[in-house]
């Protein structure tokens, strides 16, 4: 149930993060969910897409910082309080989460949140305990 996420260490300068996308599109790889975050020095482009491994080596083939993580995707109500439902199941698990970032599904107004617990397998433990709906690393990636 952990989902593969790849994490690119930008520069802060222009054009930087434009060229990483460009090596995407150009190997054909889709993006299926993506985050950014910075500071005044660089920013960590955090993405989801079919094929982690062959994408890790695409991007630092074409000189490119890339780790490899994982987080948890759950699936949730696209409505009011569908988040807070789900942290709260960390929250009564004693679970630190460090990073979160979501999507909304075209079916059936549901939306993907990816969470990065400190411990994973607590934190898919704990939601599947309490009924969230843990979503498979094959339906995230579409294949």
């Amino acid at each position: 149930m952990k989902i593969k996420q790849l994490s690119i260490f930008l520069e802060n300068r222009k054009g930087r993060m434009k060229k990483a996308l460009d090596v995407l599109e150009n190997g054909g790889v889709s993006i299926r969910a993506l985050s950014i975050a910075d500071t005044s020095d660089f920013g960590i482009l955090r993405l989801i897409v079919p094929e982690p491994e062959k994408t890790k080596k695409l991007l630092e083939d074409n000189d490119f910082i890339v780790k490899i993580g994982e987080v948890i995707a759950v699936r949730m109500p696209d409505k009011p309080g569908g988040l807070g439902m789900v942290l709260g199941i960390l929250d009564k698990n004693n679970i630190n989460l460090e990073y979160l970032y979501a999507f909304v599904e075209e079916k059936d107004e549901m939306a993907i949140v990816l969470l990065h617990p400190e411990n994973i397998d607590a934190g898919i433990k704990a939601l599947e305990s309490d009924g969230a709906e843990v979503v498979s690393a094959k339906e995230i990636y579409g294949l």
